[in-house]
């Protein structure tokens, strides 16, 4: 039995506001309630310009923490650091005419997946989905993605074959579905995490950057029909890239739905909704997930955006200010496109600020060097 995540939240924006919900707290884009059953799933959409919230949860420590894998050494096998989940987003239209973008943030996982289901604590999800094609994709993405992972079989001891069960469930059900339209589509970029591990799914172009004390640690790839291994993979299924879009339609390698490009269920497609996996193990100097749509790297370096929410939570420690500072700079570097931003903060503390060690090497003169000195003294005298 399917359980569907209700609580939604939108604001205005407000600058002058403080968006803090409180740990038991599910934040999401709430545009979606708005649309109607038709089958067409296009704009316009009565939406507002700027969303954006934020939550928190301050969990208490748990005993059981995850089995890991992926990067870690020894030092963070034995800490007994457990993060501390603060998040904050926003998302705005942009130049273009119409918005299509959606995102999740659920900082305490267990207020919504209750019993029978049964994970280390702390635990939290959130995505990205940029949409095309109309907003139906996206849009049922996020209502759904959390649930198929939760219900599949593997969860949560096979984490990443439940996760990738989940996002081939919502592309079937997006094909099967009489109410959606099946030439909508969506990229997705997903973040569970449990106890420390970190497990990053990636299908299509959006981006998740890891903030490790000031260094940009890049956790999905892009997925451009361009790229080696996916241009690879295309022309080996069959596909061509015009101008860089895949068949000369789409922009992106890997996306949800699109039905009308990939045909009919089991036939073989270049495009792809498997995801690439990341996993990892967090550590004190994790300090904070930026995920992002194609519209904030399309004019931003992964390094420039960790470095400019590293200095936002350092000045005042808000992961939401962070994401719309990074909404507003790309719209000032002249985005094309929808922005939608999430930042994840592991720590209820600003980022420590990193001191550059002094050179402590002794500096000695020759004995050449001596005697010239004391006869420069000497003659000045």
């Amino acid at each position: 039995m399917m359980m569907e995540i209700t609580t939604t939240t939108t604001h205005e924006e407000d600058p002058n506001a403080n968006n803090a919900n409180g740990g038991d707290s599910l934040e999401t884009s709430n545009h979606s309630s708005q649309i109607n059953n038709s089958s067409s799933g296009k704009p316009p959409r009565n939406l507002s310009l700027m969303r954006h919230c934020t939550s928190s949860a301050f969990l208490p420590d748990s005993e059981y923490d995850v089995a890991s894998f992926g990067f870690k050494s020894p030092s963070e096998e034995k800490s007994k650091f457990l993060p501390i989940f603060r998040s904050g987003s926003c998302s705005e239209k942009g130049p273009k005419q119409y918005m299509e973008d959606e995102y999740i943030c659920v900082d305490n996982l267990s207020q919504h997946l209750p019993p029978p289901h049964s994970f280390p604590s702390p635990a939290a999800f959130y995505g990205v989905f940029d949409g095309h094609g109309g907003i139906d994709a996206a849009s049922f993405t996020r209502k759904n993605i959390l649930n198929f992972i939760a219900e599949d079989s593997q969860f949560p001891n096979g984490l990443k074959k439940s996760v990738k069960n989940a996002f081939v469930k919502v592309d079937h059900a997006l094909a099967d579905s009489s109410s959606l339209d099946t030439s909508s589509g969506t990229t997705a970029l997903t973040a569970l995490i449990l106890g420390r591990t970190m497990l990053i799914a990636n299908a299509g172009d959006c981006r998740a950057v890891l903030g490790k004390r000031g260094r940009a640690i890049e956790l999905s790839k892009d997925h451009k029909p361009n790229r080696t291994s996916e241009r690879l993979r295309i022309e080996k299924l069959g596909g061509i890239i015009y101008d860089g879009y895949l068949n000369g339609q789409l922009s992106v390698a890997r996306a949800l739905g699109d039905w009308h490009i990939k045909g009919s269920k089991g036939s073989l497609c270049p495009l792809s909704s498997e995801p690439e996996l990341e996993e990892l193990l967090l550590s004190e100097e994790d300090e904070y997930l930026i995920m992002g749509c194609d519209g904030l790297w399309d004019v931003m370096s992964s390094q420039c955006a960790v470095t400019m929410v590293r200095k936002e939570l350092m000045q005042h420690n808000d992961p939401e200010k962070c994401s719309r500072a990074l909404v507003k700079e790309a719209l000032q570097r002249n985005s094309c496109d929808n922005l939608t931003v999430v930042v994840v903060c592991f720590c209820p503390d600003p980022p420590p600020k990193i001191e550059i060690p002094r050179s402590h090497r002794r500096r000695s003169i020759s004995a050449e060097g001596l005697d010239l000195l004391k006869g420069c003294l000497n003659n000045s005298v």
